[in-house]
């Protein structure tokens, strides 16, 4: 649990970075995920060296043995003079870390020059995280020692006394994550993580599952179902199981090479250090994936559109669009093995458009597969940074129909304001929707009126598979009483006597 005093201590860090000039929330993560992985190197060589100790055993090394490639330890390097600190990690750290192979940090010659590390194809590619992969092009861009010097005084200050375990680095970043909700156009990147958590307790992964989104940014939902899996099944869990949960039961697709970087430390950190991370355009030619993953989260991009040239034929030929937000759902059922379970957000466009590819997703889903579940958002989830109205999209791919009622839950509160201040509030319809949608059997007499409710297949096919609430919800009107005429101007004339009264008091004052 993230205290007031981490808070306050990673806000204090983040307005010495503002400070130092820059002032991009995405830039400022970046520069401290750098740091949290130099660092996280460093007890990584430190728990080897630890092993090494106690039983004999030579284990591989992380740093190189020599004197400059030990200096590039934060244990070596995080007391020393300012200037020297800022040397080490521009000069030595940051080209080594870009240049790391099979979890092995590169030499320097006396020279300064860079030691290349053979290309041993026998080297388990494992051992290479999914951070390290993206690093070839990134860049160091805290501009002087005194800022850095700060920034790791602060950082080290943090996990000494502050950060006592995995869970609470996860937490941490997810804390400093959670300042790209305030960033204008930055926002996109992020979903809230109530409701990530929400849709995660809809579909309830198991330690079995392949789990994707193909629109991951900071990989928000993959670290929602991590967690949920290891609150669940943490005591039970075999070896086989462990051992897909750190690598290939997560998978990521991004086309931004800084947002994958980002999404990897954030599942290093919570205990993911190898899954599929990948630079791929989903909705693109370049993904062929397909019958692949038991289960899709995701948020994918709204209002975005693509080269017409670039989609792939076989999502063009389920709805025949460029819009991404329909592109994705047809990517979805195609990604999915049969009897894949996905909860995705769409903006509530997708729900009643009326053109021929919005029909065409709709009528997919309705038809060729089982949707189970319609759940309508308020405007003000995604605030401040956008006042779309959305709604949550919960269905199973089955090539075979099997949608015969769909549920619809009219969301009116998440537990936060719906203003842009997103305050804590007391009303909050999440544990409702998760109990009901666990209990479906206890939905059938609900009515058109009530906050939730059935509505058969049918009815949808005949309304052109219109899937927005409002299209079936009843509005209960309660008649209003209102006094009679001869009521009405007895109480106008006691008004007009009161006044007349009033203003002859005045008169007689003046």
């Amino acid at each position: 649990m993230i205290t007031g005093v981490i808070k306050n201590k990673v806000d204090k860090i983040w307005t010495d970075i503002w400070a130092g000039g820059i002032t991009n929330p995405l830039t400022v993560i970046e520069q401290l995920t750098y740091l949290m992985f130099v660092r996280s190197l460093d007890e990584k060589e430190l728990e080897t060296e630890e092993f090494e100790h106690m039983t004999g055993e030579k284990m591989e090394k992380i740093f190189p043995q020599s004197a400059v490639g030990q200096s590039m330890r934060w244990s070596k390097f995080k007391n020393n003079d300012p200037r020297d600190i800022f040397n080490v990690i521009s000069q030595r750290v940051f080209p080594a870390i870009k240049n790391m192979k099979h979890g092995r940090l590169p030499d320097f010659t006396e020279q300064g020059e860079l030691v290349e590390i053979a290309d041993d194809s026998s080297s388990d590619v494992q051992n290479e995280t999914a951070f390290a992969r993206y690093m070839s092009d990134a860049m160091f861009l805290i501009p002087t020692p005194q800022v850095l010097q700060k920034i790791i005084t602060e950082l080290d200050d943090l996990y000494e006394h502050d950060i006592a375990d995995l869970d609470m680095q996860g937490d941490l970043y997810e804390y400093m994550l959670g300042k790209l909700a305030t960033a204008g156009q930055n926002g996109q990147f992020r979903t809230p993580k109530h409701i990530r958590e929400m849709m995660v307790e809809l579909v309830q992964p198991t330690p079995d599952d392949t789990i994707c989104d193909p629109a991951c940014g900071t990989a928000g939902f993959l670290v929602s179902a991590a967690e949920y899996i290891r609150n669940h099944y943490e005591d039970t869990m075999t070896s086989e199981q462990w051992e897909h949960f750190a690598g290939d039961a997560f998978t990521g697709f991004d086309t931004d090479r800084t947002m994958l970087r980002i999404s990897a430390m954030n599942l290093m950190l919570h205990s993911i250090s190898h899954p599929e991370i990948d630079y791929k355009d989903s909705v693109s030619k370049q993904n062929q994936i397909s019958d692949k993953f038991t289960m899709c989260l995701a948020n994918p991009p709204f209002k975005g559109t693509v080269d017409a040239e670039s989609i792939n034929d076989n999502l063009k030929a389920v709805t025949n669009t460029k819009k991404t937000e329909l592109l994705f759902l047809a990517l979805f059922l195609r990604m999915l093995k049969k009897s894949g379970q996905c909860a995705c957000i769409v903006p509530d466009g997708v729900l009643f458009g009326s053109s021929k590819a919005h029909k065409a997703i709709r009528k997919e889903l309705v038809e060729n597969h089982q949707l189970r579940a319609v759940i309508s958002m308020p405007s003000g989830v995604f605030k401040p940074y956008a006042g779309v109205s959305t709604a949550v999209l919960v269905f199973t791919k089955t090539g075979a129909g099997g949608t015969e009622n769909v549920w619809f839950y009219d969301m009116k509160s998440d537990g936060f304001s719906l203003d842009d201040k997103r305050s804590e509030v007391a009303e909050n319809d999440i544990p409702d929707i998760i109990k009901r949608f666990h209990h479906l059997d206890q939905e059938a007499d609900r009515k058109r009126t009530e906050q939730s409710f059935f509505v058969p297949k049918q009815e949808i096919a005949d309304n052109d598979y219109d899937l927005s609430i409002n299209k079936y919800k009843k509005v209960e009107y309660v008649p209003v009483e209102y006094p009679s005429t001869a009521e009405l101007m007895a109480d106008l004339h006691e008004l007009e006597l009161e006044i007349t009264a009033g203003l002859a008091e005045l008169e007689e004052m003046l």
